[in-house]
């Protein structure tokens, strides 16, 4: 049959199984929404209230959902406004499909009205990208993007289509689509037996695990491997909810803002075996101090991540789900008692724990939010002190249930990822939880979040100030609170309710479950602003630069 480049596009999309994109239609797209309106009965498109706002929406529908997000946008501003999500996602590694429209060929070049070199910008912070000059082209563009999202180690493509590409009319074949096998070829019996026998001479070992056993599905895999080594367990940041953090080997999270015991055990231990993980300077803080004591022994999907940042004695390439279910059945019971009574020693002397030095705290609400809510409520957060907090005490237990921006650290990240966590995930409680600096971001996407009627319940933890920027001005910077004091007039209630959401308020102790409650009872789109001391801060912290085991907690500066 005959189609037009438009049409060819949203076919597909429907035969790689997309019911669900998000955008926000321009000149250079007319001929795509113009199909996606023929085609309203196939694909759901939902309008944000800004193309940052679909790119984070894309983003946090597939960490929640494991399917590939689809963001669809103008060319020029529209294009450009999708950069820095596509970036997060990037940096996360997580599967994304971004489609932007261009000036027609004969004006590419040219300075035309809403003319960018897209293609060129987004170099540097996508997996792959194409502009699509043939339409004959544009079928086989389209399928390769969604095999190259998901192929390894996932990533946003980007796919630029010329407007005048979307209007013309070809032959177009239908294709199944093709099931992405994960990585295997490269994991070696020999590897795998050298990795048992590193381990079985181990007296002390440590794992560590990050965002790439999420994007696996590795949890179970990982729960029975940490369970057969026996040794106690830490995730980054990215890697929290691959493992349950109410399990007896869970030390808490690594790094800046990682757990004392976590920190200290991994300085002590002899192998240190690091699954889907990239070495962050905020897990490993001073490399050249990093498990000093520690053979490493790293398994990863990507080539390039090993010996990046951080060497390593032995290393396993392959897909973090085929790698443990492989090496597990090679392991032996070992006895290390010795070693399972300190760090049970380590835990007991430094459990997580905060001082109330305010009426309504922080740990406080985040911890009651995971009581009321459960295991299987999603929760996104902005980028800040209350990410680090919703980190260290929400406890997660389950993959795909914390969405943050760990690589780029975007704030304005969560509101747009809850609204794409919601719609993929229609019968789970979905909360961003953020502070008023990273809120007022990407606020205006509250309209969007109403105009569909998602639930989605914000809990802004209000200090009045850039928290995470003060903490280090504080304490690095003899408190010059330059810039960092956002104390205005904005009463988050009522905005709330002028883009039609509810809005509730949290100012003491007894207010806490009751506003909660009610918000979770609600089947509302709701705002609630907790007004916070601007002086509380996140702990345990490692200054930067410094060695992760000189991690400081609260009580050691009183």
């Amino acid at each position: 049959m005959k189609l037009n480049g438009a049409e060819i596009l949203v076919q597909c999309l429907i035969e790689q199984e997309v019911d669900t994109v998000f955008g926000f239609p321009g000149g250079a797209v007319l001929f795509i929404y113009d199909a996606l309106y023929k085609y309203r009965d196939k694909i759901k498109h939902y309008l944000t209230s800004h193309e940052q706002g679909a790119s984070h929406a894309a983003d946090g529908y597939a960490r929640a959902t494991g399917k590939v997000g689809v963001c669809i946008a103008t060319s020029g501003p529209g294009a450009t406004n999708l950069v820095t999500g596509i970036a997060t996602a990037y940096m996360d590694s997580i599967p994304m499909v971004a489609i932007t429209g261009n000036v027609s060929m004969g004006l590419l070049g040219r300075d035309s009205f809403q003319e960018v070199d897209i293609q060129g910008i987004t170099m540097p912070v996508t997996k792959h990208n194409f502009i699509v000059k043939d339409v004959e082209q544009l079928a086989d563009t389209i399928r390769e993007a969604f095999r190259i999202a998901q192929e390894g180690r996932p990533g946003p493509v980007l796919v630029d289509i010329p407007k005048d590409i979307s209007s013309q009319v070809v032959r177009y074949v239908p294709a199944e689509k093709v099931k992405v096998s994960p990585v295997v070829s490269m994991i070696h019996e020999a590897d795998l037996e050298k990795a048992a026998e590193l381990i079985h001479h181990s007296k002390k070992p440590f794992l560590y695990a990050g965002g790439g056993i999420i994007a696996s599905n590795a949890s179970e895999e990982l729960l029975l491997f940490a369970e057969a080594v026996n040794a106690p367990i830490s995730t980054s940041l990215m890697g929290i909810g691959g493992f349950p953090a109410d399990h007896r080997l869970f030390t808490g999270m690594i790094g800046m803002h990682g757990s004392k015991t976590t920190n200290l055990a991994i300085s002590e231990c002899d192998l240190l075996i690091a699954v889907g993980v990239r070495f962050s300077d905020r897990a490993t803080s001073s490399v050249a101090h990093f498990a000093p004591h520690a053979k490493v022994l790293h398994i990863d999907i990507d080539p390039a991540e090993v010996n990046k940042n951080v060497k390593s004695f032995h290393h396993i390439i392959g897909d973090a789900k085929n790698v443990l279910s492989r090496l597990t059945p090679l392991l032996k019971p070992i006895d290390r008692t010795e070693w399972d009574a300190h760090i049970l020693g380590l835990k007991e002397k430094y459990p997580l724990m905060y001082m109330d030095v305010c009426d309504v705290m922080p740990q406080t609400i985040i911890r009651k939010i995971r009581e009321l809510a459960g295991p299987d409520a999603i929760v996104a957060t902005e980028v800040g002190q209350h990410q680090m907090w919703t980190a260290q005490h929400y406890g997660f237990t389950k993959p795909r249930t914390f969405l943050t921006s760990g690589g780029l650290g975007t704030m304005g990240y969560g509101l747009g990822a809850a609204i794409g966590a919601q719609v993929g995930m229609p019968d789970r409680k979905v909360f961003n939880i953020a502070g008023d600096g990273s809120f007022r971001m990407n606020l205006t996407e509250l309209a969007t979040a109403v105009e569909y009627n998602l639930p989605i319940i914000v809990v802004i933890l209000n200090n009045h100030v850039l928290g995470m920027v003060r903490q280090w001005q504080d304490m690095f910077y003899d408190r010059r609170y330059s810039h960092t004091t956002i104390d205005r007039a904005t009463d988050f209630v009522k905005l709330a309710e002028a883009f039609g959401a509810l809005g509730l308020t949290i100012s003491k102790q007894e207010d806490i479950e009751p506003v909660l409650k009610k918000a979770m009872s609600s089947g509302r789109t709701t705002v609630i602003n907790c007004e916070i001391g601007q002086d509380i801060k996140v702990f345990p912290m490692v200054a930067p630069g410094k060695p992760i085991q000189d991690v400081v907690i609260e009580s050691d500066l009183s």
